[in-house]
């Protein structure tokens, strides 16, 4: 386990150590039967407006043993979203609960007859703005509280603000959501919830190098050089965002932007300025999946996989997919 840790002034000048997040491995074992007492398998992905059954049943596809499924979509288009996914887990999973705000849709489903385990579930939402109507690009947050199997849960799915240099506006929006999503909602005196998973595009881009260099080290498998100049990890270690959080390793490509039916980076030579010459986008991990867990003395998160699906094309960006498992201190 790795963690970024800075060290920052506070308004007062008292310098104070922030942790950042915390870099897991992936353990690729998992027992499902025996080790763990509920296996959690996670998804986001940008849409970009486009719907494709035969992807989106390729995402929610999976040969490992999930209790819960979790799908995260933003820029998801006009039409039935909910009715495609279950119909691509008719055989396996029904759907215990969604959250929708135009664009950004949240979807849980689990296993035949989970529903008899849930105990209480929630929803909420929270918009930063952005366009709706036409463009469906809608900027905020959607969540759902449940209490599953006696433990408390939330999932967030997110699209934060987009550019490289929009970084402290998604810093404040992730504040804003942090801080406002199931405020006064929520029963003050039952347990917080023992795991919170957030999911999503958060828009944090490369920077500090430019898109040519940076595609020469992803074309020779050696994206992992690229992760400090990763906006996110780095805000993270200044302690404005994701505080306690866990990420697994970034093994994979960075997930934006593709050209729309392949796994080529963006050719359209969509530019901006700066400094005077123009430079294409970079690519960037705008894809993440992060979970903290509340006590770990009650309860242990064990990521057992973490990675893009790159066969998916429909989109200009890649999901991503990850594997957790909890294991609790006292039976369930």
């Amino acid at each position: 386990m790795g963690l970024l840790r800075r060290k920052t002034m506070d308004s007062q000048g008292a310098t104070t150590s922030h942790e950042g997040i915390k870099t897991v491995r992936v353990d690729n074992r998992c027992d499902f039967s025996s080790y763990s007492d509920l296996c959690v398998s996670v998804v986001t992905w940008n849409m970009n407006g486009q719907v494709c059954y035969e992807d989106l049943a390729e995402l929610v596809g999976n040969s490992r043993k999930s209790d819960l499924l979790v799908v995260g979509l933003q820029e998801v288009p006009r039409k039935n979203i909910s009715r495609l996914l279950k119909a691509a887990l008719l055989d396996s999973h029904i759907l215990l609960g969604k959250a929708i705000m135009q664009s950004i849709h949240l979807y849980v489903f689990g296993t035949k007859d989970s529903d008899l385990f849930i105990r209480e579930l929630k929803r909420d939402k929270r918009s930063l703005g952005g366009f709706g109507g036409l463009l469906r690009r809608k900027k905020g947050a959607v969540g759902i509280h449940l209490n599953y199997k006696g433990i408390p849960m939330v999932f967030i799915s997110c699209h934060l603000s987009a550019h490289a240099h929009n970084v402290e506006k998604r810093n404040s929006e992730f504040r804003n959501v942090s801080e406002s999503l199931f405020f006064g909602k929520l029963n003050p005196y039952a347990k917080p919830p023992q795991i919170t998973v957030w999911l999503g595009d958060l828009n944090y881009r490369i920077q500090g190098i430019d898109s040519y260099p940076a595609r020469n080290l992803i074309n020779n498998d050696l994206q992992r050089l690229l992760t400090c100049n990763d906006q996110l990890l780095q805000e993270a270690g200044r302690g404005q965002i994701f505080e306690g959080y866990s990420e697994g390793t970034l093994t994979f490509k960075p997930t934006y932007k593709y050209d729309i039916g392949s796994s080529n980076y963006d050719t359209s030579y969509k530019v901006f300025l700066t400094n005077g010459p123009f430079q294409v986008r970079v690519p960037s991990w705008t894809d993440r999946i992060l979970f903290k867990t509340q006590d770990s003395d009650e309860i242990k998160a064990t990521l057992h996989s973490y990675w893009s699906m790159d066969d998916i094309h429909s989109s200009d960006h890649k999901p991503v997919k990850a594997h957790i498992c909890l294991k609790l201190s006292k039976p369930l």
